[in-house]
């Protein structure tokens, strides 16, 4: 019997923090740099999930940034 691993349903401000340009802010620079940092191992620590809600969001915006949150 092998493990299940735990879910964690990710939110639209994760998607934007891995694909979006650095920031200029100081505060947003560091978030996409934690969240960078997590996103490196989480897929082999966790089952991670987005809601059809999020993927909506993700989805919408200028359509260039777009592409780089699907």
């Amino acid at each position: 019997m092998s493990a299940t691993k735990p879910k964690v349903y990710v939110e639209t401000t994760v998607v934007s923090y891995l694909t979006a340009r650095p920031s200029r802010d100081i505060v947003t620079l560091a978030h996409q740099h934690i969240t960078r940092e997590w996103w490196r191992s989480a897929a082999r620590r966790f089952d991670l999930v987005a809601s059809d809600i999020v993927r909506d969001e993700a989805a919408g915006g200028d359509p260039e940034a777009a592409r780089g949150r699907h």
